[in-house]
């Protein structure tokens, strides 16, 4: 089974200061990983962002190709409408796509979110 990584989870196992850290990298040994659009610009959304990882836009940019690279992650298009997602409230909304866009490729999305409520979600515990 492969599954797509939520931004939570880019930002757990790429970042070693993360708090879940060595939980995130240690669930992703072995398992087979998609990345889209939507979560690889969360994940330099907020690790560029001076309130939350800070870090320059380069290094970034650099520390997602490395992950991808070394974890052989594959990519898939976010070809999935926005409206064909169904969200129930507006904290929902990228959870719901991503999860919703995992499931239209036969994957699974992994999170970190105790939140999220999906048939197509699996929670890191």
């Amino acid at each position: 089974m492969k599954h797509l990584l939520d931004v939570n989870v880019l930002l757990a196992a790429i970042h070693q200061g993360h708090s879940r850290h060595s939980e995130a990298f240690s669930w992703l040994k072995g398992r087979q990983i998609v990345l889209c659009p939507l979560s690889e610009l969360g994940f330099l959304r907020i690790s560029t962002n001076r309130r939350a990882i800070a870090i320059p836009m380069q290094e970034a940019r650099k520390a997602l190709q490395t992950f991808s690279k070394e974890h052989k992650a594959e990519w898939i298009a976010d070809d999935l409408p926005a409206l064909d997602s169904k969200p129930e409230k507006s904290e929902q909304v990228a959870d719901s796509y991503l999860a919703d866009l995992a499931a239209k490729h036969g994957h699974r999305l992994a999170t970190l979110d105790q939140g999220i409520k999906h048939p197509a979600a699996d929670l890191i515990s």
